[in-house]
């Protein structure tokens, strides 16, 4: 042991990250560094960027809501929802996003991430199999993993491979799990072929429904209720408060049975301190302004279509919404970011998807159809964009 001492000692001085900064080295060398750039409160950028799909977050009514609940109840839910983190406003949120979106129950978590952890690992034991779509978001990909079942990830929106792989299984139980609008090009799942092959092959139907709720559906209901899925008792859906809601959490929705389920055994639900109250009072407001206020959903999915006309009609490679995002090809992830960075230099923030987080490998600017955005507003964002569109070729 001594001999192992000194030959350490004779060597250049290691510590235990320095291995931290070749991966450094090697992100900076394929253009994909992240940064976390600090926003201001007030700024005068028109933002396609955010997920504020609706417009909700700045409301008064949403924001006034956060702030009698953070005075009412605190600024923290003091522990876990199983302890003292569930209040009366949790509670009524549950049951009134339930009620909205046609399901039987609810379960609100700290954010969509959780949700989706909490609903696959919960229900997708080691003894099952989950079929998963080739473009889910990260969140499912970590749930799949984390629920030590067997995954088959099948090709992107192909219910014939869902129904060949399921019909192949040795696996008693099954989960098919698919987002209802896909975050990277925003286009929807086939979810009534989905919904079929699960119930010929006795599998349960999990979809995120993140980038669906609050733009699809009656009202902004949500895809499920679109494909006339909701309530139905082998769904299940998840989403976010932090988009269409413009608040901060995610849920479970589902058979009350399911519910149940999840409160007793999925682990980001029992050992992670409740959403705090603002969160869940600003999302209580939201929802009950989306259901007051129905035309929003539609105007969030005009202003997309409208984003992509204009875009494709001058030339540029989009891909054809479904919901509120629309995505524009770039044609390398440098030259992605220097056109982000341009429109933002000239006033217009938007996002930036490069790999790896795009699984096609294929870089775009993500784009934000929000509800409130106005006319002059629109052709503001298109004209940003087309002047810093890099040249062809």
């Amino acid at each position: 042991m001594p001999q192992a001492d000194d030959a350490r000692a004779e060597g250049p001085r290691r510590t235990a990250f320095d291995w931290t900064d070749a991966e450094a080295r090697r992100r900076a060398e394929a253009g994909l560094v992240r940064t976390l750039r600090p926003r201001a409160a007030e700024s005068e950028l028109l933002d396609l960027a955010s997920n504020d799909y609706l417009g909700l977050t700045r409301r008064p009514e949403v924001t006034e809501a956060a702030a009698e609940a953070a005075r009412r109840w605190g600024a923290g839910a003091t522990g876990s929802r199983l302890v003292t983190g569930t209040t009366r406003l949790h509670a009524r949120l549950e049951r009134e996003l339930a009620e909205f979106c046609g399901f039987e129950a609810a379960l609100v978590l700290s954010s969509g991430y959780a949700a989706n952890l909490a609903a696959l690992t919960a229900l997708g034991r080691r003894d099952s199999l989950i079929v998963s779509d080739a473009s889910n978001h990260a969140s499912i990909v970590d749930g799949c993993r984390l629920a030590r079942a067997e995954t088959a990830v099948v090709p992107h929106a192909d219910p014939e491979s869902v129904r060949k792989t399921l019909e192949a299984r040795p696996e008693l139980r099954a989960l098919v799990v698919s987002d209802s609008v896909f975050s990277v090009d925003g286009d929807k799942a086939p979810l009534p072929e989905l919904a079929d092959a699960c119930r010929v092959y006795g599998a349960g139907l999990v979809v995120d429904d993140a980038h669906g709720f609050g733009v699809l559906g009656d009202g902004g209901r949500g895809a499920l209720h679109e494909a006339g899925l909701a309530g139905d008792e082998d769904v299940v859906a998840t989403l976010t408060l932090s988009k269409s809601l413009g608040s901060q959490g995610g849920a479970v929705l589902g058979p009350a049975r399911v519910i149940e389920h999840l409160v007793n055994t999925a682990r980001t639900f029992i050992f992670d301190t409740g959403l705090a109250p603002a969160a869940a009072g600003g999302a209580l407001a939201s929802l009950r302004l989306i259901a007051a206020e129905p035309a929003l959903a539609g105007r969030a999915r005009t202003v997309a279509t409208t984003l992509y006309e204009l875009l494709t009609a001058a030339g540029l490679t989009a891909a054809r919404p479904d919901a509120a995002v629309v995505s524009v090809r770039a044609p390398s992830p440098e030259v992605a970011l220097r056109w982000a960075a341009d429109c933002r230099a000239q006033g217009l923030a938007v996002g930036c998807f490069r790999p790896p987080s795009v699984p096609d490998g294929i870089s775009r600017l993500r784009l934000t159809a929000r509800a409130d955005l106005t006319d002059a507003e629109l052709q503001r964002a298109v004209d940003t964009i087309l002047r810093t569109a890099p040249a062809a070729g």
